[in-house]
């Protein structure tokens, strides 16, 4: 069975350590172990983590260099980034986020994981990024939380 591929976002990084998060986002991680997905990583979650609380900053080093796919900020997915910040998705302070929205995209994953509930897994800006996605030739995101993207019913 091919691995499903999952673009990961800082929140997911962060959320391994935050009470709230922590019990699906571990879940997640396990079926990273499994081998069952792939994390995509960019290098705006890089980017971002260089400011992280060292635990989350290090994470990532506990899994293997093939558990994880990586890709670049390109001229392309700056290009699409922007594009969502003129149709009005979200503000221009959204940068980043819309650089991981455009980076999933352009990248065609699986899906995109993240706990930003504000600026990326909300359903009318999950509309408008893949309205501007259609309107210049992309796919449609499935963007998830991590409780969408576990098994519950596995061993049963």
């Amino acid at each position: 069975m091919k691995q499903q591929r999952i673009y990961i976002d800082t929140s997911i990084v962060g959320g391994f350590f935050d009470k709230e998060f922590e019990k699906e986002t571990k879940m997640l991680f396990e079926r990273l172990e499994n081998k069952e997905v792939i994390f995509v990583l960019s290098t705006v979650l890089w980017k971002e983590l260089k400011d992280a609380p060292p635990n989350v900053k290090s994470l990532l080093n506990n899994y293997g260099k093939d558990s994880f796919e990586r890709v670049a900020l390109t001229n392309e997915a700056k290009e699409l980034a922007n594009k969502y910040i003129a149709e009005n998705v979200v503000g221009k302070t959204s940068l980043d986020d819309c650089r991981h929205i455009a980076l999933a995209t352009i990248n065609k994953v699986d899906v995109l994981a993240s706990w930003n509930f504000k600026h990326i897994v909300n359903l009318s800006r999950i509309k408008g990024y893949n309205a501007v996605n259609l309107k210049n030739g992309h796919i449609t995101l499935e963007i998830r939380n991590p409780k969408d993207l576990i098994d519950y019913g596995k061993g049963i």
